[in-house]
């Protein structure tokens, strides 16, 4: 599902780049070749945090319990319809999200917590929020 989500993010980069705002990933594990499978859905730059500093003091989880959840396997068949495949490696219980922000002392544009996998964040939102980003040149 987060390779779906990446493509998707990418779709957004012509824009981003016409505002002058960069896209970012972090990502909290390489195991095997993650990374690199990850490259060609995600057009920015992609961060490593093994120390998941940026996943914030309290890391947000969904246990196996949240795999019975409808809106999951809803998600689950929407990426895969669509053709893309996860793996199954690594610590896939942390919830992810995706934040827009501004500069100097703007802060957070926007701020998007998945409460299941694969609740995707609105495509528009990022856009409107990338728009109150002040460029500095």
């Amino acid at each position: 599902m987060y390779l779906q989500e990446a493509a998707e993010l990418s779709s957004l980069k012509p824009q981003l780049d016409e505002l002058g705002v960069p896209l970012y990933a972090v990502v909290k594990e390489n195991v095997g070749t993650e990374i690199q499978d990850f490259r060609p859905h995600f057009a920015g730059e992609i961060f490593l945090d093994e120390k998941q500093a940026f996943y914030g003091p309290q890391q947000r989880k969904m246990g196996v319990i949240g795999f019975i959840r409808l809106g999951v396997w809803q998600n689950f068949i929407r990426a895969w319809k669509s053709g893309y495949q996860g793996n199954m490696n690594g610590e896939g219980f942390i919830l992810g999200g995706v934040f827009v922000i501004g500069s100097g002392e703007q802060g957070v544009l926007l701020e998007h917590r998945e409460k299941e996998f694969g609740d995707k964040v609105s495509i528009d939102s990022i856009l409107e929020a990338a728009k109150k980003i002040v460029v500095e040149k």
